[in-house]
């Protein structure tokens, strides 16, 4: 679905979403270039991660290319929804990947500063601010999806096991995640270690993007009944 010709009344509140309706109308209008920006992104981010996958058991290389996958995720889903056939659950998972890693990324390097420092300065700024515009093109997919549950269901069971593979209980050997530039029981503010910051920030930023995409639902559902009532 598409809602171009939406009028002002059936819009989203602020808070569901902020990114003003000219630069979604601009996002949409070159659908086919953030598609290919997306795809580019998912290039490099496999590369970046090539590493970690030789230093990886098999059985965990679905988690590993964590922000790749979601790039990868919001391609396909905007490429399905300009060939007439958008993917609710793939647009859910867009939806998710990119608010959780485009939040979670800026996150973690802000909170080990420190030890990103040796980063050359362009690295540091093109990974702090391309996932943030993740967050940004996440934000405009309520233009596409009405974010139906069982979507929303299938995206959340994805991040879900994602978290737990991560932090809390490794299908293999100890917790896995792709990068932590300090020791996992390095300790850090509110005497909490390296691990359960990154384990923190990345569990609230799911828990967002699940509320999010219920609250659009549940506001598309709330304009629609408006609308024929």
């Amino acid at each position: 679905m598409a809602d171009h010709d939406r009028a002002d009344d059936e819009s989203l509140p602020s808070f569901l979403a902020p990114v003003p309706t000219t630069l979604e109308d601009l996002g949409l209008r070159f659908a086919w270039l953030v598609v290919a920006i997306n795809l580019a992104g998912t290039a490099f981010g496999f590369w970046y991660y090539a590493g970690q996958f030789t230093e990886t058991t098999a059985a965990l290389w679905p988690w590993v290319p964590d922000s790749p996958l979601a790039t990868l995720f919001i391609a396909l889903a905007i490429a399905a929804w300009k060939l007439g056939r958008e993917q609710p659950w793939l647009t859910a998972l867009a939806f998710f990947g990119n608010v959780v890693l485009g939040l979670w990324t800026p996150y973690t390097l802000l909170a080990f500063a420190d030890s990103y420092a040796s980063l050359p300065v362009w690295m540091y700024h093109f990974l702090f601010w391309s996932h943030l515009a993740m967050v940004v093109q996440a934000l405009v997919l309520h233009r596409i999806s009405d974010f139906p549950v069982w979507a929303v269901a299938v995206a959340a069971v994805w991040y879900w096991s994602n978290l737990i593979v991560d932090y809390f209980v490794p299908v293999v050997g100890d917790p896995h995640h792709t990068i932590i530039p300090v020791g996992r029981e390095t300790p850090m503010f509110l005497e909490a270690d390296a691990l359960g910051v990154i384990a923190a920030g990345e569990v609230t930023f799911v828990l967002l993007a699940l509320f999010l995409a219920l609250a659009i639902r549940v506001k598309k559902l709330d304009l629609s009944r408006a609308a024929t009532g």
